[in-house]
């Protein structure tokens, strides 16, 4: 009973903004895994039946799953799993969920809940950052790139996958700065820039940026 529960839960969210979903993850949801980030890389136990139950449903690549399982300790698997989540369209989140079902039902439990509340009235998912509405409306500045390519470390690719490059534009990131992570998160977040024109606003970079546990007192110093 619970389980069909939480599957009506989760669609709610599928329904409001029609064509979007069918290649972008809820906000909605992007915000819950952002917000639980913390808790759920201490909670849970990824290696085996949540890793390849995702892999089983196609919700995960087997280029993934080897990248996740890479990671040194169980917690830095977890998190490397929830910076690729976001990215895996409208069907990772309800996937993700079921995934907990066997062993971590008090965790799924936890999810649905910040589901089930509503947002408060007028909230923006920039609200939390303290930045002025004239530089969120601003292109960023070269400077402001590098200063952010600067701080952002293994939830690089997850970002810019969210902000609409390719993974082959990602490869050749990684494959022109082969020795520096620094300079290959800033030819991705030049090259977004670049593509997007106008539209590739402060604002719309922080949107990706909040599914990663960069704190806002970081972003406040890139931007100011």
């Amino acid at each position: 009973m619970v389980g069909s529960l939480h599957e009506i839960v989760v669609c709610r969210h599928y329904v409001r903004l029609g064509s979007y979903f069918m290649t972008t993850m809820d906000p909605r949801h992007k915000e819950i895994l952002r917000k639980n980030r913390l808790d759920l890389s201490n909670q849970i136990l990824i290696d085996d039946t949540i890793v390849q139950f995702l892999y089983q449903e196609n919700i995960l690549t087997e280029s993934q799953v080897d990248e996740i399982q890479s990671q040194i300790s169980n917690k830095k698997k977890t998190l490397r799993l929830l910076d690729i989540l976001p990215t895996r369209g409208p069907r990772a989140f309800g996937t993700f969920l079921n995934s907990l079902e066997e062993e971590f039902t008090w965790v799924r439990d936890e999810l649905l809940q910040n589901l089930e509340q509503p947002n408060v009235p007028g909230q923006s998912p920039t609200d939390e950052w303290n930045i002025p509405e004239v530089t969120l409306q601003a292109v960023p500045s070269d400077r402001q790139l590098s200063r952010l390519a600067s701080r952002l470390s293994s939830e690089w690719e997850s970002v810019l996958l969210d902000l609409g490059l390719s993974m082959g534009a990602l490869y050749r990131c990684r494959a022109d700065h082969p020795l520096s992570l620094h300079g290959q998160v800033l030819a991705g977040l030049i090259q977004w820039r670049q593509s997007q024109g106008r539209s590739a606003t402060v604002r719309r970079l922080l949107q990706s940026l909040q599914s990663t546990d960069v704190h806002p007192s970081t972003l406040d110093e890139v931007f100011q």
